[in-house]
């Protein structure tokens, strides 16, 4: 064999006892499973992997890689997190179905998340395209971890009806409809939608409708993030479980949980909606993050009236003072919907990266912080900061709960996801810290889960909501994306104030069979390619 892994603790994925055993690798894929007291596997090279864990490499459900992934070959966020393959195309908004005037339109809109993209060449437009240029990027090199992508219908949206708060024309729909069967022909695995993110939160629930139809058609997820995670949370996710319900479309719940002061400890309330639906027969999952703080841009938390016409016509809106007062008015006394109908506290948003060079000195304040060293009141500032930085503003919010993170993560259809902004001078430590504080805090410290649980958690049920037949678990056959780690030291070395730091007791990394980490280094290997949807049968 070209590998053996020899004396390693086997964690499966399956949420099975863990075992001893040799794991052997040939042409990217796991040849050979020898558990303790069989025959031992001969290699051209052998690890000794004594005091060790192996496990499926894990699968970040929620990604924002989406450029990332293109212009940063090491891509350490993730592969030293031993993270091998992830979702792209979240929250609605991505670079792909497009043309020239929706990609200029969805680089505005999503630069806080993803930078501007001044140093990646577009030369795409449609899901097959972004592939496929994930497949020959860095001179036919690939990239470093494997990545899916879901097609995102506020981009669709965009390019069929525009940024009008109006329900779409029966043309309109029609062009949604096709754009969505392209994507997943060309191998998106679902669909995700931002509905509290301008313009993907102007549909309606028969236009989703319409959409998660085409999806179930091709065996694909709805993965939403839906109208609120404040004060309409048991609704909007309500109206997700009903339209899975209705549809026939599999659900995935992007980033699930409960937040805000008016939904302390209401997480059981949730998870009693979950139970019902499963026990219907509706095809749910969920993934969250283990933190409690949230992560987005400045530029969402304004109303949604105030998002319609695109990214210049909310500039044009700021700088007026009449509708700027306007906006002020339903982000702090009344709550607007893109602040989940909370009005907003600007001591838990703190800004956390910027576009704007000359902006850079109000990274880690909150905004009113911020407001306090200038002399003006918090919106003021706010204001300032959207106009001067062109929406490019990303923010914490400080709005979660423990007891509702924990809650959630014990469910039996939870997922992993970092929901990882890379952007940024202080991003959320989430984005490199996200599976080994699940395993570390979370597993080892606090016994949430236990570690069987936790690695099936982050393997083999999202490989089973994404329908790959061939990743998720250690078994013959199966792909030799695979994470050797410490379950006595493994820990998030990212936090608050060091978010960039990377995790310890990680040493090994492996995509396709090939080292992506060794000796908790970044390896030059590029061994990601795209992970297209499996066809129905």
């Amino acid at each position: 064999m070209d590998l053996v892994i020899r004396g390693v603790r086997v964690v499966d994925g399956s949420g099975g006892a863990s075992y001893r055993a040799d794991v052997g690798v040939t042409g990217g894929r796991i040849t050979g499973v020898r558990r303790e007291g069989d025959p031992a596997l001969s290699g051209s090279r052998v690890l000794d992997a004594h005091g060790l864990a192996l496990s499926p490499g894990f699968i970040d459900m929620h990604a924002h890689s989406d450029l990332a992934l293109l212009r940063d070959p090491a891509h350490e966020a993730k592969a030293a997190q031993g993270v091998t393959l992830e979702v792209l195309g979240q929250d609605g908004l991505s670079y792909a179905p497009v043309d020239d005037r929706t990609l200029g339109e969805v680089r505005t809109a999503v630069a806080g998340w993803n930078g501007d993209g001044s140093d990646v060449d577009f030369d795409w437009r449609g899901v097959g395209g972004y592939l496929d240029r994930l497949d020959r990027n860095f001179g036919g090199r690939g990239i470093a971890v494997n990545a899916a992508y879901l097609v995102p219908q506020g981009t669709v949206r965009m390019y069929a009806v525009g940024w009008d708060d109006r329900p779409a024309t029966a043309a309109e729909l029609a062009l949604m409809r096709r754009l969505v069967a392209e994507g997943l022909e060309q191998g998106a695995v679902g669909m995700s939608s931002g509905l509290t993110y301008t313009p993907g939160m102007y549909a309606n629930g028969s236009e989703l409708a319409e959409l998660c139809r085409v999806v179930a058609r091709y065996g694909g997820y709805h993965c939403p993030h839906h109208r609120s995670y404040g004060a309409g949370a048991l609704a909007a996710y309500e109206e997700m479980v009903g339209l899975a319900r209705e549809t026939g479309c599999a659900l995935h719940l992007a980033h699930a949980t409960m937040n805000f002061g008016v939904n302390r400890g209401r997480a059981p309330e949730l998870l009693a909606l979950l139970d019902t639906a499963l026990a219907e027969g509706v095809d749910v999952s969920l993934d969250s993050y283990p933190y409690t703080p949230g992560c987005t841009t400045l530029v969402a938390l304004l109303p949604s009236w105030a998002g319609e016409g695109g990214p210049e016509a909310v500039l044009a809106r700021l700088r007026d003072e009449r509708t700027a007062e306007r906006i002020r008015h339903h982000l702090e006394e009344v709550g607007s919907d893109g602040c989940h109908g909370v009005p907003v506290d600007w001591d838990t948003v703190e800004i956390s990266g910027v576009g704007h060079p000359g902006l850079a000195c109000h990274v880690g304040r909150t905004v009113r912080r911020t407001a306090a060293l200038r002399g003006e009141p918090p919106w003021a500032t706010a204001r300032r900061l959207l106009i001067e930085d062109r929406l490019g503003t990303t923010v914490l919010q400080h709005v979660g709960h423990e007891e509702n993170v924990r809650t959630i993560m014990r469910h039996r259809v939870h997922t992993g996801g970092s929901d990882g902004i890379l952007q940024g001078a202080k991003p959320h430590p989430r984005a490199y810290g996200t599976f080994p504080h699940y395993l570390g805090r979370y597993t080892r410290e606090l016994g949430v889960l236990t570690l069987e649980e936790a690695v099936a958690h982050l393997t083999s049920r999202p490989a089973a909501r994404l329908r790959l037949p061939d990743r998720g678990l250690v078994r013959e056959g199966y792909r030799a994306d695979l994470v050797l780690f410490d379950p006595d030291t493994v820990a998030a070395g990212a936090t608050f104030d060091a978010p960039r730091t990377l995790p310890t007791g990680i040493p090994y990394v492996l995509v396709d069979g090939r080292f992506v980490m060794a000796d908790g280094r970044r390896t030059d290997v590029l061994a990601g390619r795209s992970v297209r949807r499996t066809p129905v049968a």
